[in-house]
């Protein structure tokens, strides 16, 4: 049985007033958008602090929820984030999901002066880092002794419920097979990296690469029917009353047309055919939960439709 449709859109942008912001804001929600999305960057003009980001828009809106997509965990402690997102999930009624990775962008981490570290100690950090998270949403308190985190007997306050979805996302088999483990939504990303950059992120969203990464999750889950799997559509051109309406990521900008042809996380056409080709997306590879990207006179229609 596929999951039932969900989109995200992104926030607004600083370059306009708080008031508009919040209208933007709650233009998504009218709209029927079941969560907006902030990334976590603060080199190459990125202004907004997620946290603050998503507090804000939670305010705003009595339904929709807010996402990170996704923390860079090396940039906070796991005490410091479940703190915030436990707060938020209070104050927003529940309202919050939780997206974590193990960060890709040296750029920043040089900026910051953080140690960018190889591949596999980030993701083994991050391991950790969702190892602690969720230990803290628990009902007791929390002893960890790890490589990279220690926790002494520390109680996870304020208590919840539930624990707010766990979203990890990334490319590469080892990160997909810790989401599989231990998220209930596992986002399917290009495999981003130092070397590659962003010219071989589109040839590594082709249909043979995105089926094997959701097989990755899937065979590394304890119940992999309970996953809920999003993808970020990388670059959207839908025809609206004969008019295109689009966006396109960073990663697509780089990509050749025949790579762009070849990609399911691309979204081409009229709004009936990009509702054909989302339901086909969601049959073939079970993803069920999309970022339509930023410009919402193209992704409204089919949200209409589909959500």
């Amino acid at each position: 049985m596929p999951k039932p449709f969900r989109f995200t859109a992104s926030m607004p942008g600083l370059n306009r007033s708080p008031e508009q912001w919040r209208d933007q804001i709650r233009r998504i929600e009218e709209l029927g958008f079941s969560s907006v999305a902030v990334s976590d960057h603060f080199t190459d003009g990125w202004a907004m602090d997620p946290i603050v980001a998503m507090t804000v828009a939670a305010e705003a809106t009595s339904r929709l929820h807010v996402l990170a997509l996704v923390f860079c965990n090396d940039f906070r402690h796991p005490v410091l984030l479940h703190k915030s997102m436990a707060n938020l999930a209070v104050f927003s009624g529940g309202r919050v999901e939780v997206g974590l990775g193990a960060g890709w962008k040296q750029s920043e981490h040089e900026a910051a002066g953080l140690t960018f570290d190889p591949p596999a100690e980030r993701v083994e950090r991050l391991a950790e880092s969702i190892e602690v998270v969720s230990g803290l949403f628990g009902p007791a308190p929390l002893t960890y002794a790890g490589k990279h985190y220690r926790i002494t007997e520390l109680d996870g306050l304020p208590k919840l419920d539930r624990r707010p979805p766990l979203l990890v996302g990334g490319g590469g088999r080892k990160v997909l097979e810790l989401a599989g483990r231990t998220a209930d939504i596992v986002g399917i990303n290009p495999r981003l990296t130092a070397g590659g950059g962003l010219a071989a992120a589109m040839a590594d969203m082709t249909a043979e690469r995105i089926a094997r990464k959701v097989a990755w999750a899937r065979a590394a889950a304890p119940e992999p029917e309970r996953l809920e799997f999003q993808m970020t559509m990388l670059d959207v051109r839908v025809t609206v009353g004969g008019e295109t309406h689009g966006s396109t990521s960073s990663q697509a900008a780089a990509a050749t047309p025949e790579e762009l042809a070849a990609s399911p996380a691309v979204l081409h056409g009229t709004v009936d055919e990009c509702v054909d080709k989302l339901v086909e997306v969601r049959e073939r590879f079970g993803i069920s939960y999309f970022h339509l990207g930023g410009n919402l006179a193209a992704a409204a229609p089919i949200v209409a439709k589909l959500a």
